[in-house]
């Protein structure tokens, strides 16, 4: 792996196409996503690309000309990755690659990557393996005789480095060693999840970078990592959380996001079980981001998918401390759009009617904690008498930071 300082000057392009699925706004949305990943993984952008087609060409995922003009463009520059905001047949990489004569990534190497990078336990690292594995297989004819792959970088990591010459055979047989060792694993989870006791589980869940382990470290008083980058916390930490008198576990999961890699679903199927078998969702989304809606919806896709819709959730509003909006004036009267939408007026749109309780805090300022602890407290009280009627020891809900406070 690159260290730092080396990694930090890689040099990349952004490719992206506007279809009839996909439109210029949504375009521009995925590719400040995808710049993002690509500045997380390591690299700097130079360019953003863009085509309007009807449908992505088979061959070359673009048109020719477009294929000739970032060809050019790369030369001059001396760009060594372009980056294209779909996933790529195994056919459309090889031809763009003899054709550009630079590595070529798509969305689901780029994010791989990042993953190869972030896995921290064995574990984690075993799930990226195995996605890695599972992209590389159909892509083994891959043409690299103009590039030294061995200095690696962006999708370099992990399995590609030492393994692109070999064969299929090979790679059949680790993947289906990888996945005997994750079952292995799995059934230890498992076990580890029923051992926790009569205890109401919860789990935190929402789209990458929207503050789900700022809030777990406020909720806990615990350290997990938190950084200002996508994907900052792949491997699922518990802990135990004490609101007024009652305890419960909260799970801080691995972040969503859309066009999420088919093969990390799959990989990471046990660390979705943590949301699969929580008790209650507490469902985090950054009101900050002018996407946040669509956020949400992707993340209630993925929930849909892994068959965890159901369940009791808490939808929390989080960075709050970071939330602007355009105000306009009176005697303006072109059409307003969401950026003029102040905070209260949010409020009382579909967010205040939600069938879910809905809090809005920043979990960095701890604006509005008392109203959220309060709002997670009475739904984990609902879910423990349900389960342990019989239990006596509960009593009025009292804030112990506040506790803590006065006795100081």
């Amino acid at each position: 792996m690159l260290d730092k300082k080396e990694h930090s000057y890689e040099k990349a392009v952004l490719v992206g196409v506007i279809t009839q699925h996909q439109d210029e706004d949504k375009l521009t949305e995925y590719m400040d996503e995808l710049e993002f990943l690509a500045f997380t993984a390591g690299a700097t952008v130079q360019k953003r690309f863009t085509q309007k087609l009807t449908q992505p060409d088979s061959k070359t995922f673009i048109g020719s000309g477009k294929a000739q003009e970032i060809k050019e463009y790369v030369k001059e520059n001396e760009i060594g990755t372009v980056i294209f905001d779909d996933e790529l047949s195994p056919s459309q990489l090889k031809n763009l690659e003899r054709e550009m004569e630079v590595k070529i990534l798509d969305r689901t190497n780029l994010i791989l990557d990042i993953f190869a990078q972030r896995a921290q336990t064995s574990y984690a690292r075993t799930q990226v393996e195995l996605a890695q594995y599972q992209y590389l297989l159909p892509r083994l004819t891959r043409m690299w005789t103009h590039l030294e792959r061995q200095k690696g970088g962006i999708g370099m990591r992990g399995p590609g480095e030492t393994e692109i010459e070999t064969d299929r055979r090979i790679i059949r047989d680790r993947i289906s060693l990888l996945k005997d060792k994750l079952k292995t694993i799995d059934r230890q989870m498992a076990t580890q999840r029923n051992n926790r006791g009569k205890v109401v589980r919860a789990a935190l869940v929402g789209y990458t970078n929207v503050g789900k382990s700022t809030l777990m470290n406020a909720l806990s008083k615990s350290e997990v990592f938190a950084e200002n980058k996508l994907f900052a916390t792949l491997d699922t930490t518990v802990r135990k959380v004490v609101i007024g008198n009652l305890p419960f576990l909260l799970t801080d999961t691995v972040g969503f996001i859309r066009k999420l890699p088919t093969q990390l679903v799959e990989s990471f199927k046990s660390t979705l079980d943590e949301v699969r078998e929580a008790d209650l969702l507490i469902h985090v989304a950054d009101i900050s981001h002018e996407s946040f809606e669509d956020q949400v919806e992707s993340v209630n896709q993925t929930l849909m998918e892994i068959n965890a819709h159901q369940k009791p959730m808490i939808m929390i509003f989080n960075k709050i401390d970071d939330f602007s909006y355009d105000k306009k004036d009176e005697d303006d009267l072109t059409p307003s759009t969401k950026k003029n939408i102040s905070l209260e007026e949010w409020k009382k749109t579909w967010m205040g009617k939600s069938k879910y309780p809905t809090v809005f805090i920043s979990a960095l300022t701890k604006e509005n904690f008392p109203e959220m602890k309060k709002m997670i407290y009475d739904e984990v009280m609902k879910i423990h008498i349900s389960r342990f009627p019989y239990n006596d020891f509960l009593f009025e809900y009292f804030d112990n930071d506040e506790e803590e406070e006065n006795n100081d």
